[in-house]
């Protein structure tokens, strides 16, 4: 059974937890991080020795960091790296991930899986055993749809964003006309309290995209 440490940041990385708790048979653990900290930080390693990261956490399988700061984040991949663990998902973008030769060196250093990617919703198939034994259930979206007199009957979901909002979503979905699914399914996900970044074209706008497709495939299917 796959080990999930997560490491929290204020209201980033609750909804993960409690997805994995609710969909999966994952097992999971937290450590979390203030959410204030200096936008600079010249020791990370000292910075993060203050906070005191249960190591018995980094030393699951798959590490899903919200740290979301350049400094903080190598420094945790790196603790990770040397606890032991398979693998570390780093949701947010590369820009919040930090330095991209640091993070190279420690993963061949430590043959150690890293994954970064803008939202979690965006995580799909891997090489790695590790982050696919993940995405068997959370993930990219992926639905099985049962279509009823020209509605959706119901809808089975294979794999989900880690939010949450893809189960959300299948609920809502039923009753609605065929035709209109893939629309309502990206509007859907739009309304649901994502903490996916709003107002750009990437974003929340990305993962319903993804879902308006899901749905599209899983019809025509």
């Amino acid at each position: 059974m796959l080990s999930i440490g997560v490491v929290t940041r204020g209201k980033y990385g609750m909804r993960l937890l409690d997805t994995i708790s609710q969909y999966s048979g994952f097992t999971s653990a937290s450590v979390s991080i203030p959410i204030i900290v200096p936008k600079f930080i010249d020791d990370p390693a000292s910075f993060v020795n203050g906070l005191n990261l249960n190591e018995e956490v980094l030393r699951s399988d798959l590490i899903i960091t919200y740290s979301l700061h350049p400094d903080i984040t190598p420094e945790i991949v790196l603790r990770a790296a040397r606890a032991g663990s398979k693998a570390v998902m780093i949701p947010g973008g590369r820009a919040r991930a930090g330095d991209p030769g640091q993070l190279k060196k420690i993963s061949e250093q430590y043959h150690i899986k890293l994954v970064i990617e803008d939202i979690c919703c965006e995580m799909g198939d891997d090489t790695d055993s590790t982050i696919n034994e993940f995405n068997s259930i959370l993930g990219s979206p992926l639905l099985e749809v049962r279509v009823d007199d020209g509605m959706i009957g119901d809808v089975r979901v294979i794999r989900g964003a880690p939010c949450g909002s893809t189960w959300w979503m299948a609920e809502q979905l039923k009753g609605v006309l065929v035709d209109e699914a893939p629309a309502k399914a990206g509007l859907l996900i739009q309304q649901y309290p994502c903490r996916a970044i709003r107002g750009t074209l990437g974003g929340i706008h990305r993962s319903a995209q993804l879902h308006k497709k899901a749905v599209e495939d899983a019809i025509r299917t």
